[in-house]
């Protein structure tokens, strides 16, 4: 089964993410697309972050029915900080029916040559690329392993929602219904 994995914290997940992971499963090649939630690294300050399970929630309600998606908590038990390289290669023993690739910004693409063993990441996984305004893909757009995928362009950001939360903006629309009325019942972001 082919399987994209979009990493990210989800801070909180909103309708550019759905929406281009949606993208993926119904116009690409792909089976399914797995939220890998990235836990809070313990050397930065957890400013607004929301915790780690909390984060996991607002994407499995996200998510709802939808069974081509999944959310994944499999960074939070392997060791911080935590590397690509090292998740892929913890998902690849614990599933080895699935295979996976690997969904980026073109923005990230950029700066893979920075990633711990990105030799290793393009030796034995593709790269699916959505694009984002004004980053081509640099030194990899023509890479045999990197793909890019024409999804739409979201102009929008976990922090962007976060700061218009914190400003008392009514911003509900731009996230899914249940992580919206979630957020608002917990009193995320207010502060």
């Amino acid at each position: 089964m082919k399987t994209g994995l979009f990493f990210g914290s989800f801070n909180p997940v909103h309708n550019g993410h759905m929406v281009i992971a949606n993208f993926f499963t119904e116009f690409s090649d792909l089976n399914q697309v797995w939220f890998v939630v990235s836990p809070h690294n313990p050397l930065k300050p957890a400013g607004s972050l929301l915790n780690d399970f909390q984060r996991l929630q607002l994407v499995e309600l996200a998510i709802g029915d939808y069974r081509k998606m999944k959310a994944s908590k499999i960074e939070f038990g392997l060791p911080k900080p935590s590397y690509t390289i090292n998740t892929l290669t913890h998902l690849q023993e614990k599933y080895p029916q699935h295979e996976f690739v690997l969904i980026m910004g073109s923005d990230n693409l950029h700066t893979f040559h920075k990633w711990k063993n990105y030799e290793q990441i393009l030796e034995y996984y593709s790269i699916y690329i959505y694009p984002r305004p004004g980053f081509d893909g640099g030194d990899f757009k023509n890479h045999p392993k990197v793909k890019f995928i024409e999804a739409p362009l979201m102009e929008i950001s976990s922090t962007f929602i976060r700061n218009a939360i914190k400003s008392k903006k009514d911003v509900r629309f731009m996230m899914p219904e249940k992580v919206a009325d979630y957020i608002d019942e917990m009193n995320f972001y207010r502060k």
